[in-house]
């Protein structure tokens, strides 16, 4: 009697002929598994243990876990992206407290446990913003990171390097109001370009200035708060108006 067998059954008598197992094909052996396994953990160890950020780490990063801990009233101080002693220390407190291992150094734990535990920081906090930057529009210029900034209801817009006044000639703090624009602006006192002058105080203006361009923090103004990033100081004289807030700060 002829038997009619399926391609199913010629496929297994084949396999059994050439001597394999359906064993040996369907499944590594626990040794293999074993180590498969091991490698998934250490791989899992080493990110989560893996140093992200230390002693000597600067930028953005290093900004946001300072504010974090600002807001757990851990880290005192100015935020100012640069890892140094105070940093390691309020991350030594913080680590402690939250029961990880104290090292100082930020790794991916410690960094998922300070985010579950506090807010996204503003850029107000990031950068140090004063409070009378938060509303409106400002140009918001600080003198303690020489920095001047743009800033629309509290969210930089456009940041750039500014110089202020020497010794004898202050850029004043204060909370001001621009009253005038000058595209082209002379100064009529000291015959010098201004370009892009937006005046705030009397004769002091935020402008662009060549020789800080050139000399950088070498030289230093009559009073103005100078910008050497013309195209940005180009931008934001053309976005600002007439009334706009202008403030100069320590932070």
């Amino acid at each position: 009697m002829n038997v009619r067998r399926t391609p199913v059954a010629i496929f297994l008598t084949t396999i059994l002929a050439l001597g394999f197992s359906l064993g040996s094909i369907a499944a590594p052996s626990s040794a293999q598994a074993s180590t498969a396994s091991a490698s998934v953990g250490q791989i899992g160890l080493h990110t989560a243990y893996k140093t992200l950020y230390q002693q000597g780490s600067s930028g953005l990063g290093v900004r946001k876990i300072q504010a974090r801990l600002k807001e757990r009233q851990i880290f005192k101080g100015r935020v100012t992206g640069t890892y140094g002693s105070k940093t390691a220390g309020a991350v030594k407190v913080f680590q402690r407290n939250q029961r990880l291992t104290v090292t100082g150094k930020v790794n991916q734990r410690t960094l998922d446990r300070l985010r579950s535990l506090t807010s996204t920081p503003t850029d107000a906090k990031l950068y140090n913003l004063d409070r009378r930057c938060l509303t409106g529009r400002v140009l918001c210029v600080d003198k303690t990171d020489r920095r001047m900034r743009y800033v629309r209801n509290g969210k930089i817009i456009r940041a750039m390097d500014a110089r202020f006044g020497c010794s004898d000639t202050k850029t004043r703090e204060g909370a001001f109001k621009i009253f005038k624009k000058s595209r082209n602006h002379v100064s009529s006192i000291y015959h010098t370009p201004m370009p892009y002058a937006m005046f705030f105080n009397g004769g002091q203006a935020v402008h662009y200035s060549s020789d800080f361009a050139a000399r950088g923090y070498n030289g230093c103004s009559h009073g103005c708060a100078n910008v050497r990033n013309k195209s940005s100081i180009a931008w934001v004289f053309d976005q600002v108006r007439i009334g706009d807030r202008v403030v100069v700060y320590w932070s």
